[in-house]
């Protein structure tokens, strides 16, 4: 069983202007330093890719407040430097070196639950949507197949001899993008990074044809491990891994457009190969990869997920899984008064 161990960071940070305005800066990934470690850790600045709510009110010039942390004043800017489509570049500055980004969102910022409960962010929501088991700082919203376990449940899963591994994939906002295009083909699917540590690759490689993901983040990492093993089969020779950045990024419509598949075997092989070959622990990359009926499964051979929107990505997901008898299944899901998406009842589909 293979779960995903991001950590939901506190995104929402609220700003009024001298007139009483009220801006939402919605932080989704770092943009310098790229590495989410790295830009968590910054202690003077750094530039976020963000939404920003009530933009109108906020044409230009900066917005500053004040927080207290460890019983210290630091004084928080943001700029907007640059707008593509509906994100925007946002440049952090803060006067006390002494604090931390990771800091300011954490006694700052809000945990940004999903949109369609409608309601505030309440204390509540800092542990109930965090998976017992998050640990990486990054994500924008919970994998929320993961709410389901807790240390009991573990507990028995051992007993039971069922081993556990984990990845990470940092959940960004486009997970609550819905489909609005008229068919498949045309939606945008979001960019999320991931990393996977070379024992959980070994680990898989001694267990395929019974590896369970919990929750669809974790089926798009462990199908994209295949794609970039396959990458490497494709564009680099055995041994020859100099200049590989595309390897590690998995194209939305690639599992659709090649013409010649490596054995799974081989895809994480490959992977492990550049890993030694580098002295890597760890295999750093991302992923776009769309997931829709007609998709073939290389890793993944059950999956546990809650029940899902229409028009939504996940939903296809599911569908793409069981072959396209999702009707039947959510029939009888909503015939039984299941609850669905993030505080929903969750379901356990195997090939």
């Amino acid at each position: 069983m293979v779960y995903n161990n991001t950590r939901v960071i506190q995104a929402r940070l609220i700003f009024h202007k001298s007139t009483g305005a009220r801006i939402e800066v919605f932080c989704l990934e770092p943009i310098k330093p790229s590495d989410y470690a790295l830009s968590l850790g910054a202690n003077k600045e750094c530039v976020w890719k963000c939404m920003v709510g009530n933009l109108n009110k906020w044409k230009d010039g900066m917005l500053s407040k004040s927080i207290e942390i460890r019983d210290e004043i630091c004084n928080l800017t943001v700029e907007r430097i640059n707008t593509e489509a509906n994100t925007h570049e946002i440049h952090f500055r803060w006067d006390n070196s002494n604090v931390h980004f990771g800091e300011i969102l954490e006694n700052a910022g809000e945990l940004p639950i999903p949109p369609y409960l409608h309601r505030k962010t309440e204390e509540s929501d800092l542990t109930s949507y965090q998976t017992v088991y998050s640990k990486i700082k990054g994500s924008v919203a919970a994998p929320t197949a993961g709410l389901h376990f807790t240390s009991e449940v573990f507990e028995t899963l051992k007993a039971k001899n069922i081993e556990t591994d984990e990845v990470t994939l940092h959940v960004g906002a486009g997970t609550f993008q819905p489909v609005k295009t008229e068919t498949i083909d045309d939606h945008h699917m979001h960019t999320e990074v991931i990393s996977v540590h070379k024992s959980t690759i070994e680990h898989l490689l001694s267990k395929l044809g019974n590896i369970i993901a919990v929750g669809t983040t974790s089926v798009r990492t462990l199908e994209s491990l295949y794609y970039i093993g396959q990458n490497f089969s494709n564009g680099v020779g055995e041994g020859n891994y100099q200049n590989v950045s595309e390897q590690f990024h998995v194209s939305q419509w690639q599992p659709y457009e090649q013409t010649e598949y490596v054995t799974v075997e081989k895809a994480l092989q490959n992977i492990l190969d550049y890993l030694d070959t580098n002295n890597l622990t760890t295999l750093h990359a991302a992923t776009q990869i769309m997931i829709k009926p007609g998709y073939k499964f290389r890793v993944v051979d059950g999956i546990i997920t809650n029940f899902h929107q229409p028009k939504s990505t996940l939903l296809l997901l599911v569908s793409a899984f069981v072959d396209g008898d999702w009707m039947e299944i959510y029939e009888y899901a909503l015939a039984n008064d299941f609850r669905f998406l993030s505080y929903g009842d969750s379901s356990l589909l195997l090939k």
